[in-house]
């Protein structure tokens, strides 16, 4: 009996060291897939925050479409929830699955907030460029009114393409106007009180 009890004692340690093993090796994956998780909503962020920074230009432009800015706005909070965790041990993924279900609660009112604050914080693209405009006496092509916005905001980057295109949302609400010498486009502020103003100047027109 002594030789079986001493069996059954060495078999539970065998045992017992391969759960605490099995354990530790738990822990440690899981460890591991949070700091992946982590990383991953770090991303997201980053990804948000363009998404923001794009939608805000994109109705600035007066091509705002609600339905694509619907689906990130709900789920812009969900960094915010997930970040706000302390580290602990059970399961990441439990965890950002409610933060996600606590996001999806939360009305998009958040991130119209922040667009908001940050509107009120800056003038917008269309500001800045009607405002170069009116202050500038002769046509500028768009190259050149980016290089202008560039040197005078330093702080905010300023792309010829999305002047250019700004620049024809302008000339599509008869803000500006837009004529061609040769193969460039060089745009000029509309006149509000000169009606006559309306028509681009005919010296301007390549022959």
């Amino acid at each position: 009996m002594p030789e079986s009890q001493t069996a059954a004692t060495e078999l539970t340690s065998q045992y017992v060291a391969q759960v605490t093993g099995d354990l530790e090796r738990n822990t440690k994956e899981q460890e591991r897939i949070g700091v992946e998780i982590e990383a991953l909503q770090e991303q997201l962020r980053a990804l948000q925050h363009d998404h923001t920074v794009l939608v805000n230009m994109q109705q600035a432009l007066g091509g705002a479409s609600p339905a694509a800015e619907a689906a990130p706005a709900a789920a812009s909070s969900v960094p915010h929830q997930a970040s706000a965790e302390p580290k602990q041990s059970k399961p990441k993924k439990a965890a950002a699955t409610g933060a996600t279900k606590a996001a999806s609660k939360e009305p998009a009112a958040k991130a119209s907030s922040v667009k908001a604050s940050t509107a009120a914080a800056k003038p917008t693209l269309v500001e800045l460029i009607r405002g170069h405009l009116e202050q500038e006496s002769e046509p500028r092509s768009a190259a050149e009114i980016a290089i202008a916005l560039t040197q005078a905001h330093p702080d905010r980057s300023v792309k010829t393409t999305v002047v250019r295109t700004t620049l024809e949302g302008l000339v599509a609400k008869s803000h500006a106007h837009r004529a061609k010498q040769g193969s460039s486009v060089f745009y000029t502020a509309a006149a509000a009180t000169d009606p006559a103003a309306a028509e681009p100047p005919q010296e301007t027109v390549a022959g």
